[in-house]
C-alpha cells in the first residue's frame, strides 16, 4: 500500500509541479522582469556615478563577466524546478498521508487528502510568508541570507509545531465540533502568533523600490504555491477515492 502511495504522490506532484510552473511562468515572470530591470537600471546608474567621481577600474566587472544565466534559460529552468520540487514534496507527503490514514482526520481517503494538504499548506507556505515573504530580484542582503534562511526554516518547524499542538487540542477537547473546532484554531493561531511577534523582523528592502511590484511578488509566488497545493490534493485526493471504490467494489 505505501509503494502505491508513494507513486502516486510522485505522479501527481510532477503533475501538479508542472500547473505551479505555469502560473509562475504566466503570472509571476513578468514581475521578476521587472525587477530584474530596476535591478540593472540602479546598477548602471551606480556605475555611471562611480565613473564619474573617478572610481572606475578598467570599465567594470559587470559588463566582463556579464550575466552567468540568461532569462530564457532561466525561464526553461523554472519548470524544471516547480517539477522536482513536485516529485520531492509528492514523495514526503505520500508517506505522512500513510501514516495517518486511520488515525487522525477525516475517514473518507479524498477527504483526509485535501485536507493534509491545506494543512500542509498552512504550515509550511502560509505561516513563513506571514512573517517572511519572498522577495524579488533587487531585494535582499546578500550577506544575510544565511540568518534569513534560519528565520525563514524556524517559521516552517513552528508551523509544523503549531498544527501539532493543534491536533492534539482538537482530539482531546471535549464535546462536539462547536468545541473542537474553536479550540484547534486557538491551539494554532496562539504559538503561531507569539512567534510572528518574538522573531526578528527582516525588512531589506530599498528605498524606491516599488511597493506595488513587491507585493505583486509576494502575492504570485503565494499564488504559484497555492496552485500546486490545490492541484496536487485534489489529484491526490481523487485517486485516492477512486482506488478505495474499487476495492469495494464500487465502479470508477
Amino acid at each position: 500500500m505505501i509503494r502505491t502511495l508513494l507513486v502516486r504522490g510522485l505522479l501527481y506532484g510532477l503533475l501538479a509541479g508542472f500547473a505551479a510552473g505555469a502560473f509562475a511562468f504566466v503570472v509571476g515572470e513578468p514581475h521578476i522582469d521587472k525587477a530584474i530591470a530596476l535591478e540593472q537600471a540602479t546598477a548602471s546608474t551606480e556605475a555611471g556615478h562611480s565613473h564619474g567621481a573617478g572610481h572606475s577600474h578598467g570599465g567594470g566587472n559587470a559588463h566582463e563577466h556579464g550575466e552567468e544565466v540568461g532569462r530564457g534559460t532561466q525561464k526553461a529552468g523554472l519548470f524544471l524546478a516547480t517539477a522536482l520540487y513536485g516529485l520531492a514534496v509528492g514523495g514526503v507527503f505520500a508517506l505522512a498521508y500513510a501514516g495517518l490514514r486511520g488515525r487522525v482526520g477525516p475517514r473518507s481517503d479524498g477527504a483526509l487528502a485535501l485536507a493534509a494538504a491545506a494543512t500542509a499548506f498552512t504550515a509550511v507556505i502560509l505561516v513563513p510568508f506571514l512573517k517572511y515573504p519572498a522577495n524579488p530580484p533587487a531585494v535582499g542582503d546578500p550577506e544575510t541570507i544565511n540568518d534569513r534562511t534560519v528565520l525563514y526554516l524556524s517559521m516552517i518547524g513552528i508551523g509544523l509545531l503549531a498544527t501539532a499542538i493543534a491536533v492534539t487540542a482538537g482530539r482531546r477537547v471535549p464535546g462536539g465540533p462547536w468545541a473542537r473546532w474553536p479550540a484547534t484554531a486557538l491551539a494554532f493561531a496562539v504559538p503561531v502568533t507569539v512567534a510572528i511577534v518574538l522573531l526578528p523582523s527582516v525588512d531589506e528592502v530599498p528605498d524606491g523600490f516599488p511597493a506595488t511590484l513587491l507585493w505583486e511578488f509576494r502575492l504570485t509566488s503565494l499564488g504559484t504555491q497555492a496552485v500546486f497545493w490545490a492541484v496536487f490534493g485534489t489529484l491526490f485526493g481523487w485517486a485516492c477515492d477512486r482506488a478505495a471504490g474499487r476495492s469495494r467494489g464500487v465502479p470508477a
